[in-house]
């Protein structure tokens, strides 16, 4: 795989992580949201957290559809999942959260999930089907 390939996977991590913390942070100062109170939610989009979280979330967008368009979804998602050990770890260091043993032994598990589907191939062998077999 070529490096600009690992760069948008990267960046899938980065972006996913950082906006995912970003509006956390930003849901923290609004406080609840409810169906009965929907205006709240469109003006929780000024919040200056909320809005780069959000921003971050189109970034990850991005490089996730990017990545879709050479490897297949088998790979790509286990590759976001690496997101979760920079989740938790941004969640104690920033906004100094209780993550519980169970839930490190969680993360463990899913970065070792990761580390085995890592080293198959990003793609399938293609076969060719008609656009009625398409769904």
């Amino acid at each position: 795989m070529s490096p600009r390939k690992y760069l948008v996977l990267a960046a899938m991590v980065v972006f996913g992580s950082l906006g995912d913390l970003l509006l956390k942070r930003g849901m923290s100062v609004l406080g609840p949201i409810s169906i009965h109170d929907w205006t709240h939610a469109i003006t929780a989009l000024f919040n200056p957290w909320v809005a780069v979280g959000v921003v971050l979330l189109i970034g990850f967008f991005a490089a996730y559809s990017s990545a879709l368009s050479w490897a297949d979804l088998t790979y790509v998602m286990p590759a976001t999942s690496l997101g979760y050990v920079f989740i938790a770890l941004l969640s104690v260091f920033v906004l100094h959260e209780n993550v519980s043993v169970t839930r490190w032994i969680g993360i463990i598990l899913i970065s070792s999930g990761v580390a085995v589907i890592g080293q198959s191939h990003k793609t399938t062998e293609k076969v060719a089907h008609g656009p009625e077999t398409i769904l």
